[in-house]
């Protein structure tokens, strides 16, 4: 069993956020994983009615629930950081044997690299990045007196604004922390889903938005399927998200980038890379 995650930090405390988050998120996960098995396996005959695969991903995603929700409350109420104005996104993946679980929490993305029917590489796309306008979204944050507006200086970038307007313009709709804007909208429950990995299925790439917003999913995947060396694939996407950064949004401050590749039928011992900017 594999346990891969991204999560990404913004604001003042950001950086702390995401550390206490990805600290927290194994341990906590595989506890619950643990409890929820042990319940459901003590109803046998919830378990015997149940779809083998539909019961195991059904636990699955009652833990991952279970441990966003605790993790984000343990956030709240800790004193050694100010979660207030600050937060972080979390993209996380268990590989199962073939079954592969995903859960999300704001823009970071997994892309999955798989075999199409004519033999080339194409990227399928395993979550949603969770802006402010997508309609869902929208409709929760303004039911919650939240609003969702771009700035005439960022046309195309929707927000989450408190009622007044004023702060903090936070650009994702789901997210860990950033308790200002939690009473308007703001969620830190994860979208959780499922697939079965197949021999076309070659690798997944978890990468923040800082490598989504200059590299697509198509350009990713080819990076790393020509990248020799698989333990430096992840070096090579943070790469070339840099250097497309820089010369696609000169001016911009750059956004972090980090990248996970996980290969499902490595030669090597070392199935899975990480690599930070």
């Amino acid at each position: 069993m594999i346990f891969c995650g991204i999560f990404d930090g913004h604001g003042q405390w950001g950086h702390h956020v995401s550390k206490r988050v990805k600290e927290s998120m194994p341990a906590s996960l595989l506890c619950n994983w643990q409890e929820t098995l042990t319940l459901a396996s003590l109803n046998l005959d919830f378990e015997m009615d149940m779809d083998r695969n539909l019961h195991r991903f059904d636990i699955w995603k009652q833990s991952f629930l279970k441990t966003y929700a605790a993790i984000d409350q343990e956030l709240k109420h800790s004193s050694k950081m100010d979660s207030y104005r600050s937060g972080a996104t979390a993209s996380t993946i268990v590989k199962q044997g073939e079954h592969l679980i995903v859960a999300n929490v704001g823009d970071s993305r997994a892309v999955l690299a798989s075999i199409s029917e004519d033999g080339s590489l194409v990227p399928l796309q395993l979550t949603v990045d969770f802006k402010p306008n997508i309609p869902q979204e929208a409709e929760r944050i303004t039911r919650s007196n939240g609003r969702v507006f771009c700035l005439h200086d960022e046309p195309g970038t929707y927000r989450v604004w408190m009622p007044n307007g004023k702060t903090p313009g936070l650009a994702i709709s789901r997210a860990f922390g950033d308790y200002c804007v939690k009473d308007f909208g703001l969620i830190s429950v994860p979208a959780v889903s499922q697939r079965h990995i197949t021999s076309r299925d070659q690798f997944v790439i978890l990468a923040t938005d800082g490598v989504w917003d200059v590299i697509s999913n198509e350009e990713a995947v080819q990076i790393v399927s020509s990248t020799p060396d698989r333990k430096k694939a992840a070096k090579k996407l943070v790469g070339c998200a840099t250097l497309a950064w820089k010369s696609k949004k000169r001016g911009i401050a750059m956004d972090d980038i980090s990248a996970i590749c996980l290969f499902f039928h490595a030669s090597s011992s070392q199935h899975a890379n990480l690599m930070n900017l």
